[in-house]
C-alpha cells in the first residue's frame, strides 16, 4: 500500500497526537483504566473464542453476530482484499515534518517507492518496495545505493510488511455459519474469560484492522488485570519469587503501560506482547505472588519530578548499570544514572575491571558468585565468557557490516564510559577498519551459539583480548569476558531480586535503581 502523503496530512496527526499527549494524564486517572494489547499484530486469518458462553458483536453497531459455547470460531479477511507482502528498507524514524516531506519530495523525483508507518507519534521512513523472494544481494546493493544517495544512513535496514488493498472485510466463520462484516468485530464471554488463536485473556477480544490493511487480534482489558500477565513473564517467580523484588516488577511495569498508553494506536492498540514493549501472556501466564504483588501495590507508578519516567529495566546489570545516554543516543536522564548492584557503596572504584572478570570464580561456566552483589547468585549471565576463531570473527563482522573484511589484525576499545560499558570499538581488518558504538556493538560482536547461529553479545560491559599460539605468537582469535545481559538501564531484574533477599522493600529496589524518583499512587 503506497502512501501519497501531504504536510497538510502530517500536521492534523502531530495536532492529534499532542492533543493525546496532554490528555494522557486524564485517561489514566481511572480506576478501570483500560489498556489494548495487540496479541496477534499482523495476518490473514484469526481464531477466537472462549470455554465458557460467549458473544461475537459488531463493535460499531452493537448487533449480535454470533453467540456459541465452548467453540472457536475463525475471522479472516474477505476475499475482496488482496493481501501483498514486500521488503521495504526501513532508513529512518521522525518526529520533524519538514524533514520528512523533504524526504518524500526527493524520492518521488528520483521515481522511488516510499512507504510511511506511523509509530510512537512519529513515522518511519521506509524506500523500495522489493518482492518477498528477493535475494540478499540484490537488497543489499539498493541499500548501499540508497546510503550514497543520502536517503538512508548505515543502519538502515530491511523489514517484511504485509499490506492489504481493496475494500476489506472480516469474514465470521463457524460451524453451519458464515457472514460478512464491515466493522470491526469484539468477543466477550460469560466468564469474562476469552481465547485468541488459542490462548486465554482477561476482558474482551477484538480483531480489527492494522494500519497494513491486515487483521490485528487485540486484547482489551483493566491494566491491573493486564499487568497480571506481565510481571511472572519479565520476572518469573522461579526462582525469582521475593514478593518485594515482584512488586518492583509490577510498579516499573505499571509505569512502563501507562507511559505506553497509545503508543501503537495507529495499529489500533497501545502496546505489544513482546519484548519491543513488555512480554505478556494473558491469564494462563498468571503466578500467584506476581497476582499478589501487582494488588498489593494498586496504581503506584515511579514519577519524576511529577511525570511517569521511562521505566526501563534489564535483566542483569553485570555489577553496575548504565547511564542511558552511554547505551543510547539520547539526552542524560536524571533518574537514568550508572549505580553498582553491590552493598559496597555508589563509588566509581567498584565498576568491575578486566581483573575482576579474570578472576571471575568461573566465568566459562556463566555464572560467579562474589560476596556483596545482589545480583550474582541470581544470575548464570552475572560473568560471562566466549571465544572466537579467526574465521569464525571474520564471519561475524563480515556478516554485520555487510561486506568481506578479511582477516581481523585487531579489535580495540577505544571508549568506555565510566560505568565499564564500552562507548566506541575499532575493528582492524584486512579489508579496513570498520567502527560501531553503544549498544548497536553487541550487534557486530556476536556470538556462535550451540546451534552454529550468530547471537547478539549480551552486554557491553565487556573486555576483549586477542588470542595468540603459546608457542608460535601467531594470532589464533579473539576472546571476550563480559557480565550482565541487556542494556543494562534502569532496574536490574536480577538485582532487584538479590535486594529483596536481602531484606530490601521494593520502594528501596525502585529508588536505588531509579535515581531522586518519588512513588505516587496513580488515581
Amino acid at each position: 500500500m503506497l502512501r501519497k502523503v501531504s504536510l497538510i496530512f502530517f500536521v492534523s496527526l502531530l495536532v492529534l497526537a499532542s492533543f493525546f499527549s496532554n490528555h494522557l494524564s486524564s485517561f489514566a486517572d481511572s480506576p478501570t483504566q483500560q489498556i489494548r494489547i495487540g496479541v496477534v499484530p499482523s495476518t490473514e486469518s484469526i481464531t477466537i473464542g472462549s470455554n465458557q458462553d460467549f458473544t461475537i458483536t459488531d463493535k460499531e453497531t452493537g448487533a449480535i453476530i454470533y453467540s456459541g459455547t465452548s467453540e472457536t470460531v475463525q475471522v479472516e479477511l474477505s476475499q475482496a482484499a488482496s493481501v501483498e507482502t514486500n521488503y521495504w528498507l526501513q532508513t529512518a524514524w521522525t518526529t520533524n515534518v519538514p524533514y520528512m516531506q523533504d524526504w518524500l519530495n526527493r524520492a518521488e523525483i528520483a521515481g522511488y517507492d516510499t512507504y510511511v508507518e506511523d509509530y510512537n507519534n512519529g513515522w518511519r521512513l521506509l524506500i523500495g518496495k522489493f518482492p518477498a523472494n528477493a535475494g540478499w544481494g540484490e537488497r543489499e546493493a539498493f541499500r548501499q545505493q540508497m546510503i550514497a544517495q543520502g536517503f538512508a544512513a548505515s543502519d538502515a535496514y530491511w523489514r517484511l510488511i504485509t499490506v492489504s488493498s481493496g475494500e476489506s472485510e472480516f469474514r465470521v466463520i463457524a460451524e453451519d455459519f458464515e457472514t460478512v462484516v464491515p466493522n470491526a468485530i469484539q468477543i466477550s464471554s460469560e466468564n469474562g474469560f476469552i481465547k485468541i488463536d488459542g490462548k486465554q485473556y482477561r476482558g474482551i477480544g477484538e480483531v480489527a484492522f492494522n494500519s497494513s490493511g491486515t487483521l490485528a487480534g487485540i486484547n482489551e482489558l483493566p491494566l491491573e488485570e493486564y499487568l497480571y500477565g506481565v510481571v511472572p513473564l519479565e520476572l518469573p517467580p522461579n526462582p525469582y519469587g521475593e514478593l518485594e523484588a515482584q512488586k518492583a516488577q509490577a510498579v516499573a511495569a505499571r509505569t512502563y503501560a501507562i507511559s505506553g498508553l497509545g503508543k501503537r494506536n495507529a495499529d489500533g492498540y497501545d502496546l505489544l506482547p513482546t519484548t519491543s514493549d513488555q512480554v505478556y501472556g494473558g491469564y494462563d501466564a498468571e503466578q500467584p505472588v506476581s497476582t499478589q504483588a501487582v494488588q498489593e501495590t494498586a496504581g503506584v507508578v515511579a514519577t519524576y519530578n511529577g511525570d511517569l519516567i521511562s521505566a526501563v529495566y534489564h535483566s542483569t546489570s553485570g555489577g553496575f548499570t548504565a547511564n542511558n545516554e552511554d547505551v543510547w543516543n539520547s539526552d542524560p536522564v536524571p533518574y537514568l544514572r550508572g549505580v553498582p548492584d553491590s552493598q559496597r557503596g555508589k563509588s566509581f572504584e567498584h565498576v568491575p575491571t578486566l581483573a575482576v572478570f579474570k578472576n571471575s570464580a568461573n566465568p566459562k561456566a556463566l555464572r560467579a558468585t562474589r560476596n556483596g552483589d545482589f545480583e550474582a547468585d541470581w544470575s548464570r549471565y552475572h560473568r560471562w565468557y566466549f571465544e572466537w576463531t579467526k574465521e569464525e570473527i571474520s564471519e561475524v563482522l563480515s556478516d554485520y557490516f555487510s561486506t568481506d573484511v578479511g582477516e581481523v589484525y585487531e579489535i580495540n576499545v577505544v571508549e568506555r564510559s565510566n560505568s565499564g560499558r564500552v562507548l566506541e570499538i575499532e575493528f582492524i581488518t584486512e579489508n579496513g577498519t570498520f567502527y560501531e558504538y553503544k549498544d548497536q556493538i553487541r550487534w557486530a560482536l556476536k556470538y556462535i551459539n550451540a546451534n552454529g547461529a550468530q547471537s547478539v553479545l549480551l552486554s557491553t560491559l565487556f573486555y576483549i583480548e586477542p588470542v595468540n599460539d603459546k608457542r608460535t605468537k601467531e594470532l589464533t582469535g579473539f576472546e571476550v569476558y563480559g557480565g550482565g545481559w541487556g542494556h543494562g538501564v534502569g532496574m536490574s531484574q536480577t538485582g532487584a531480586m538479590g535486594m529483596a533477599v536481602k531484606n530490601r522493600t521494593y520502594d528501596q529496589i525502585l529508588k536505588h535503581y531509579y535515581q531522586g524518583i518519588e512513588l505516587e499512587v496513580w488515581d
